[in-house]
């Protein structure tokens, strides 16, 4: 049985598949910077070279995501050009300011990267090289912003007049900042800086499980816990205004997103659960009026149904499922960051013990899992636009043969990319523990117990 070539499904994997791979080093390259910068600040702050030491470390590997990231990103601007033709032909030049200040900011937070890593101890004062962090987290954050005006403008274009099928009277800075733009790239940069939190946070957890008890590690968790619960409050405020943005601008994606069939107020939220093609919901979870609540803050607020769009201009409902996986494991970093730091805060309970120990440790892929799942309900949901309401999908996408090929090749590329950052990291760390270095640059090895590291 053969499957007959379709460019655009082709174009769609390949491109799934690069961002998929990307974002990951994306995420890390926004989130990590700032948790550098926390952690060298804490060692001036303290004057304790743990957290100094975190933020040495830390940034070493940092950098070899952001190797990994400019090949995943380099691949990315070259398939919108050689997958998505028609696309860039048509909008190129109206989101191509952002995509040249994207360029311009990797640029920017590279030089002082490098200028960061090449002068720690060549300073008088420790405060000076702290400063050289500074560019390179907004370097990393502006990336994250330019790059998601992109996808902003694919969810609420304008900007521009359509004459003939081509976009004219371009205002750049008019597509840039649309209606998508505040809620998307707020939601964006907290997210980086939530997942990064716990991926470094799972890190220290499952050095203590596996019995390490030096101090570093439980600083190192407590720091990461600490910032975590408070990206993740950011992050479920900032959910909230996105599903009251999707209520306005998008109302098909909010009601497919949550299977809502028919327009009516006082509408339920519907969780987990099963439809079939009668679209009979099985083995949910309705919570009455908290649709209504999410799109409008008030219990009477309509929302639109289903029922109220053409088949044909409706996302595929399984994107329902990416929608609350992303919503629960928001809910259970909040709850596991919120426990750690209250059990730490309490000067009678073990923060450390190891069921808690495990669920941080499930939370660093769990972050990570997602961000992936938030990317693909943000895509598909716009579904079946590449330009909301503009362009569809299957009009930008290319028309020329092989494209299958080069998802083969992409994939063994990425799987290489993959295996040798994990290979390169670990072998980085475990060839030089942090005993080890805390001797080298004359500290001697201490342990300290749980109240003193609540205490710092």
């Amino acid at each position: 049985m053969f499957i007959d070539y379709d460019p655009v499904i082709y174009s769609r994997l390949l491109t799934s598949l690069t961002l998929g791979f990307h974002v990951i080093f994306a995420t890390i390259g926004v989130g990590v910077p700032l948790m550098i910068a926390i952690a060298e600040w804490m060692g001036i702050k303290r004057n304790d070279p743990h957290y100094t030491l975190m933020a040495r470390r830390w940034a070493r590997g940092f950098v070899i995501t952001v190797a990994v990231g400019v090949v995943t990103g380099t691949a990315i601007g070259l398939q919108l050009s050689l997958l998505w033709p028609n696309f860039m032909q048509a909008a190129g030049h109206t989101i191509g300011l952002p995509m040249f200040m994207e360029v311009f900011a990797f640029f920017f937070e590279a030089i002082f990267l490098g200028i960061y890593l090449y002068t720690w101890d060549r300073f008088k004062t420790k405060m000076r090289h702290f400063l050289l962090v500074i560019p390179i987290v907004i370097g990393a954050t502006a990336s994250a912003f330019f790059i998601t005006t992109v996808n902003s403008f694919m969810n609420a274009p304008q900007g521009f007049n359509i004459v003939d099928g081509i976009l004219t009277d371009v205002s750049p800075l008019a597509a840039m900042f649309n209606a998508a733009t505040p809620t998307k790239i707020s939601h964006v940069i907290i997210t980086c800086y939530l997942t990064a939190a716990f991926i470094l946070g799972a890190i220290a957890a499952f050095h203590i499980l596996k019995g390490n008890k030096h101090v570093y590690h439980k600083k190192a968790l407590h720091l990461t816990m600490v910032s975590g619960i408070i990206f993740a409050i950011g992050t479920a405020l900032i959910g909230d205004l996105s599903g009251k943005y999707l209520h306005e601008y998008q109302p098909e994606k909010l009601a497919s997103a949550e299977w809502h069939l028919e327009t009516e107020s006082g509408a339920p939220l519907i969780l987990g659960g099963f439809i079939n093609e009668e679209n009979e919901i099985s083995y949910a979870l309705e919570i009455p009026y908290a649709l209504s609540i999410l799109a409008g803050g008030t219990p009477d607020t309509e929302v639109i149904g289903l029922n109220e769009f053409p088949e044909e201009d409706l996302p595929p409902l399984w994107i329902h499922y990416m929608f609350d996986s992303m919503v629960f494991i928001g809910m259970f970093l909040a709850a596991v960051s919120a426990l750690f730091v209250a059990m730490n805060w309490k000067k009678n309970w073990n923060a450390f013990n190891r069921p808690l120990l495990w669920a941080v440790v499930a939370g660093g892929p769990l972050s990570m899992l997602a961000i992936e799942s938030g990317w693909i309900f943000a895509e598909v949901g716009r579904q079946p636009w590449i330009i909301n309401g503009v362009m569809r999908t299957a009009e930008g996408a290319t028309t020329s043969q092989h494209v299958d090929l080069m998802l083969y090749m992409f994939i063994i590329l990425y799987a290489v990319l993959g295996i040798t950052v994990v290979v390169v990291l670990r072998r980085m760390f475990k060839s030089n523990p942090i005993e080890h270095e805390l001797e080298e640059r004359g500290f001697a090895h201490k342990k300290e117990d749980e109240k003193e590291v609540a205490r710092r």
